[in-house]
């Protein structure tokens, strides 16, 4: 969905670095995907088709950090109703 976004931290020899990733139009999302020691990162749109890909060494990535946007059909969950007698 328009506006998720994985951050990857990325151990840059004496620093870190930070990435993003970002499905920037309605109706593409973020996938990732570990592979034979590869990170990867893709925007991706509805029919799969990749527009963008980020590629890290699995063992340079520090964190991956999937922040999706909180969507209108799910109920919330951190909300607990207690009925009381």
């Amino acid at each position: 969905m328009k506006g998720d976004r994985v951050e990857i931290v990325v151990d840059a020899g004496d620093t870190t670095r930070t990435y993003e990733v970002i499905a920037s139009r309605a109706g593409r999302r973020v996938e990732t995907a570990v592979r034979r020691g590869v990170v990867e990162v893709s925007e991706v749109t509805r029919n799969g088709s990749a527009v963008r890909t980020a590629r890290f060494m699995a063992t340079r990535v520090l964190a991956l950090v999937e922040q999706p946007v909180p969507r209108e059909d799910s109920p919330d969950h951190s909300v607990l109703e207690v009925s009381g007698s």
